[in-house]
């Protein structure tokens, strides 16, 4: 799930102070136009990120949901302990917007707990697609935070993917399951993950997000935790360290990705992740996706494409305007 890369164009050109455009100039790594590692990256963080999910719907049969959400936001936050300690080469706690970095932890760790939430309950490959229509809501989003302006052919790929929500939902009929409304809102805050992400893209690095994440979400979980708490086995621990780390690891492979390719570039393969989590639940859980698990997976998928290609052209035409060269031409 990316987001829109029009958004990213604009607010990274904004004027930064100076003290800020030296920390950037020195740190953030130069952008390459290698879109094929760009590719390789993404379909890379689809298998990290597939595992994760198995490993915890693995895990909810014995585990409560925030259990397993706070070992894995532990985990997370002891890989980015040295980015936490002052004098550390890594050291990225230094910022000015603290607390939008901390709002977006905290929505960032809904978008986890809810989805985690539904796997006890939903198949993997039915969560999973749900939840593939962050886009969607990051349409709407976007235009009352980024001041975004959506066309007639965005709005009509949005309820295309709306209709595959549906397809897979089935409201009103014997199918539904209450726990179905767990991956989209779900979708709905990684969608604000995302709006927050690109609201700070222009002045904070990726490393400063990231600890900020795991900061925000240990600490709210770990007040939770003791209200759920479930002696886990070594068994339990084992797996999920297995999700923090293979969690950790996408997030980051998927922040290495955007140095060579648009997002409108690398979306599309980013729906690998949905072969992935269906084959795995296939081989531990036993679970076929229905026919109408796939219908509507399609029409997510093909709202995704869409809006994706239009991200790219818009792109391109932002460029043109700008009198930047573009780099479709």
């Amino acid at each position: 799930m990316t987001p829109p890369p029009a958004a990213a164009a604009r607010l990274d050109s904004a004027p930064l102070p100076l003290p800020e455009k030296k920390s950037v100039a020195r740190k953030a790594p130069a952008r390459a136009d290698r879109p094929f590692k760009g590719i390789a990256l993404v379909l890379a963080s689809t298998v990290f990120l597939g595992a994760s999910d198995v490993t915890a719907k693995y895990l909810s049969a014995t585990l409560p949901s925030i259990e397993i959400a706070w070992i894995r936001f532990l985990v997370f936050a002891l890989i980015m302990t040295p980015a936490m300690m002052p004098g550390s080469p890594l050291f990225a706690l230094q910022t000015k917007r603290r607390g939008l970095h901390l709002l977006r932890g905290a929505a960032l760790l809904g978008s986890s707990l809810f989805f985690i939430s539904g796997l006890r309950f939903l198949p993997i490959a039915e969560a999973s697609a749900t939840g593939f229509v962050a886009p969607l809501f990051v349409t709407a989003l976007s235009i009352i935070f980024l001041g975004e302006k959506v066309g007639l052919r965005r709005w009509i790929a949005t309820a295309v993917g709306l209709i595959g929500v549906l397809i897979i939902l089935r409201p009103g009929t014997g199918a539904f399951h209450p726990a179905a409304f767990f991956p989209l809102v779900s979708a709905l805050a990684w969608a604000c993950t995302l709006i927050m992400t690109r609201m700070m893209s222009g002045t904070e690095r990726a490393i400063t997000t990231m600890t900020y994440s795991s900061i925000a979400g240990l600490f709210i979980l770990s007040a939770l935790v003791p209200f759920v708490w479930v002696t886990p086995t070594w068994h339990d621990i084992a797996f999920g360290v297995l999700i923090g780390v293979a969690s950790t690891a996408g997030q980051w492979i998927v922040v290495l990705a955007f140095r060579y390719a648009d997002a409108s570039v690398l979306a599309p393969f980013s729906y690998m992740q949905l072969l992935w989590v269906s084959v795995l639940g296939f081989l531990v859980f036993g679970e076929v996706p229905d026919a109408y698990t796939i219908t509507g997976a399609v029409f997510i998928v093909a709202s995704g494409l869409y809006t994706a290609h239009r991200e790219r052209i818009r792109r391109s035409q932002l460029l043109v305007v700008s009198g930047e060269p573009s780099p479709n031409a």
